[in-house]
Order: structure tokens, then C-alpha cells, then sequence
């Protein structure tokens, strides 16, 4: 870790708790938060013994839980762990079973526990606490936006120039130069693992974008129109040459301008149904080779074939991936790569024969179908629910919209964990505050057959124009 790495993630706790000072308090958790994954460096950890990494993941979680702490104490009292946090509950001590069943021991099943509970449960907690209200969403929906916007020319910048502002800012590349290459130029990578993680990120703002500047929500950014910044935001994303990516974008505005014109939240529902009907069909071997290959066909008419053999691999890998993970079905292999694939070469030597590209199938070889199930009702479980609270003829609401665009880019990210396995903490966030949202729906009992009540409508937020 360079020195300028070093000194990035030692001053990023002291600039939140400035940012608490000077903003108040929600939007200071979207500037730092959304701040920590954009711009801090990666690869970059303080270990302690006992105690998870101070990573770029856990620097934004410590450093708003320390100034709440300090500054806004009265915002924890605020929590009441309801029936919808089980899930991610569930899924934070999953670790520590794994560990357990597969003899790792207590230690490391506490230490596995305290990561996971890092990476997605303090995130998912801070979206509990900061937006659970159709404010907090609407700032969070701005957050995504705006940072989507402020990656707009560091994008331009990379593609035209290559991927070098990791290399500029903290000294050096975090990833394989080789995998900037795409489509005969340059995709940007920034301050992101990889150029995928760029590519889901520039699609969240985009749809969220989209979203905000056709529901009315607002006119003006910075004191520039969006019918200028939408489309240099689209622009920007399609020459970021993510091919998944491009199709999330697609599935997100046809769901959005579906409920718009129909209106129904059917593409939605069927998009989640489609997410657990995919792992639970593969999770149990029933994908069969035929079907594989018809997947495949369908991917080469639809794109090409180069991103169709990436996707057969991938499927491939999942295979024989899903069929060690089918031996701990339970609670998967634990760590230290017991969920991978070795094969004995001609020294007799055991070698790792798989690659894991999803995340879905890591969490399953990992922590089995506890771990898998209880991870995919924690993110959308609270969309499902938000749907029967805010009916698809609400969806261009101003008051709503924002809520809206925020549970389907969950729901995208989602979809994406079937193919890749690029973590982003702002979406365990963003469900947190949708299950915050919806859980005081519940505790009132204004849940009726999906139509909120006079008094709910009443107390939306007002309608506003513009950004500063």
C-alpha cells in the first residue's frame, strides 16, 4: 500500500465527521458513503488481529457509525429489529454454521461472521436507520445519480486515454491492464475493482437518472438542465462497453416505463421470480446441457459470440462448481476455498480447476442454501413488499419516484450477482432503507391488497425541482 493509500483511508473517518458537521446528517451520509466506494483506493487495508480489515468497504461504515455515535446518538434509538432484518440477520452469522459444520473451528467462524457483518450487515443497518422515509430515499437517490455524474469524465477520461487514474492518484494499477481492453478501445475502471463494477454503477445512476428527470422530480442539476445531463450520462455509460451492463439498463427503463404506461409491477415481480427460480434450478442440477446450449444460442443472437463463450465458461465452471456445493448443501464449505474444484495433475499435485465469476455460486459453495436464500430475501424481499405498498400508478409520483428507481437498480444488482462478483455496499444500503420504509408501513398496518393509505399519502415529501 502506497503512502498516498495510506493517508487516503487514515483521513477518511476525520472528513466524515466533518461532513456531519457541515450537512445535516442524511446527506452527509450519502456524501460520505457513496464518496468512500468512488474515490478511495483499492486493495488498500489496516489489519488487526481479532478485528475485520479497515478496507474502503468498512472505511465508510466505522467513520458514519463513530459520528453518529458522536453527533446524532438519538438516531440508534430510532432501530426496532423487525421479522423483515431475520434475513440479513441470517445471513451475517451464517459464517460462524459454516465454520462449525465444516470443523474450522469457533475462532474462524467469528472472525467470517465480523467480515460479513461488516461488509453487508453495517450497511444494510445504516440504510435501516438514515433512509427509511421517502426523503431518505430521495437523497439516496440523488447520491446515485450525482455520482454517476461525477464519474462522467473520469470515464471519458479513461477511454480515451486508458485506465490510468488509479495509477496517477495512488501509485499503482489494482487489477489486470488486460481486462481494460474492449470492443477494439479502452474501458474505464476509475477507482473501481474492475470495469464491470463500472459498468453496474454508471447503469444505477442512469436508470435512476432516467427516472428522476421523467417523473418531474428534477429539472436541474448544478444549474444545468437534464435533458443535457441524461443524455452525456447515457453516452458516457454505453462507451463504458459493458455488455451486461447495457442489458440491465434495458430490463430497468422497460420495468419502469411498463408501470408507467400499463401500469403494472408484473416485470418486476417476474424479474425477482426469474432471480431465485435461476439459482434454485441450477443449485440443484437440473440445468441440463441442452438447456445450457440453448442459453447460449439465445446470448450469441443477442450480442455476440465472444460474450456468448463468456457466458458458456462461466456456465460451464458453475456446473461442476454447483455439484461440490450439492456434498454441504446446508451451509456450503466454509472458507479458505474449500467450495472450488481441484483435480490432481501428472505430479500429483491438487490443482484448482474452477473459476467462480458469480457471486450466487460463491455464497452457495460457501455458506449453502441458508447462506444463498437468506442474502437474496435480505436485498428483495423489501421490494416485493415495497410494490403491494406503492402500486405501479404511483410509480411516477414525484414523492415516490426516487424510491422507486432505488428498489429496481437493488433489484438489477441483484440479477447481475447470477453472472459476476463485484460487491458494491451501496446497494445493502439502499435495501436498508427500503426494509426501513416498508417495516413502518407494517407495524401501522397500512398494507391493503397494495393501496396506501389517504393518511400515507399526505405525509410524501414535497415536490422539488432542482438540485444545488
Amino acid at each position: 500500500m502506497t503512502p498516498q493509500a495510506q493517508l487516503a483511508m487514515l483521513a477518511w473517518i476525520p472528513l466524515l465527521l466533518y461532513l456531519f458537521i457541515r450537512f445535516p446528517v442524511q446527506k452527509a451520509v450519502v456524501i460520505g458513503f457513496i464518496g468512500a466506494w468512488l474515490f478511495l483506493p483499492q486493495r488498500a487495508a489496516f489489519s488487526f488481529i481479532g478485528f475485520p480489515d479497515y478496507n474502503r468497504i468498512s472505511a465508510a461504515s466505522y467513520g458514519i457509525l463513530l459520528a453518529t455515535c458522536i453527533f446524532d446518538v438519538g438516531r440508534f434509538h430510532s432501530f426496532k429489529l423487525g421479522w423483515l432484518d431475520l434475513p440479513m440477520l441470517i445471513w451475517c452469522v451464517c459464517p460462524l454454521a459454516s465454520s462449525l459444520s465444516n470443523g474450522l473451528g469457533l475462532y474462524d467462524g467469528i472472525s467470517s461472521t465480523l467480515s460479513q457483518t461488516v461488509q453487508w450487515g453495517f450497511p444494510y443497518f445504516l440504510g435501516r436507520i438514515y433512509f427509511n422515509n421517502l426523503k431518505g430515499l430521495r437523497l439516496l437517490a440523488m447520491g446515485i445519480f450525482l455520482g454517476g455524474m461525477v464519474y462522467v469524465p473520469l470515464c471519458l477520461y479513461e477511454i480515451r486515454m486508458s485506465p490510468q487514474l488509479h495509477v496517477m492518484v495512488y501509485g499503482y494499477f489494482p487489477h489486470s491492464f488486460a481486462q481494460t481492453m474492449r470492443y477494439g478501445g479502452f474501458r474505464p475502471q476509475v477507482f473501481m475493482s474492475h470495469g464491470l463494477a463500472v459498468g453496474v454503477w454508471m447503469m444505477a445512476a442512469s436508470v435512476v437518472g432516467v427516472w428522476l428527470w421523467q417523473a418531474g422530480v428534477i429539472k436541474q442539476v448544478w444549474g444545468i438542465s437534464m435533458r443535457w445531463l441524461i443524455p452525456l450520462l447515457l453516452i458516457t455509460f454505453i462507451l463504458c462497453k459493458s455488455t451486461g451492463a447495457w442489458l440491465l439498463c434495458g430490463f430497468g427503463l422497460i420495468i419502469l416505463f411498463a408501470a408507467r404506461r400499463l401500469p403494472t409491477v408484473l416485470p418486476l415481480l417476474l424479474l425477482i421470480g426469474g432471480i431465485f427460480f435461476y439459482q434454485y434450478y441450477v443449485a440443484t442440477g437440473q440445468l441440463t446441457v441442452q438447456q445450457q446450449e440453448q442459453i447460449v444460442s439465445v446470448m450469441t443472437q443477442i450480442t455476440n459470440e465472444d460474450r456468448a463463450s463468456s457466458l458458456e465458461f462461466r456456465l460451464d465452471n458453475e456446473q461442476i462448481l454447483g455439484e461440490k456445493a450439492r456434498q454441504r448443501i446446508i451451509f456450503g464449505w466454509g472458507g479458505w476455498g474449500r467450495n472450488r474444484v481441484y483435480e490432481e495433475n501428472w505430479a500429483g499435485e491438487l490443482v484448482d480447476v474452477s473459476i467462480t465469476d458469480s457471486l450466487w455460486i460463491i455464497e452457495f459453495g460457501t455458506k449453502g442454501l441458508v447462506g444463498l436464500f437468506s442474502i437474496n430475501v435480505a436485498m428483495l424481499l423489501p421490494v416485493v413488499i415495497f410494490c403491494r405498498r406503492y402500486p405501479a400508478h404511483y410509480w411516477f409520483n414525484p414523492k415516490v419516484a426516487p424510491a422507486v428507481a432505488v428498489a429496481i437498480v437493488v433489484t438489477l444488482y441483484m440479477f447481475d450477482n447470477l453472472v459476476n462478483a463485484h460487491f458494491n455496499p451501496v446497494f445493502p444500503l439502499a435495501s436498508g432503507g427500503i426494509a426501513g420504509l416498508v417495516s413502518k408501513d407494517v407495524e401501522r398496518g397500512r398494507i391493503n391488497a397494495g393501496h396506501p393509505s389517504k393518511a400515507s399519502r399526505l405525509r410524501l415529501p414535497n415536490r422539488q425541482k432542482s438540485f444545488h
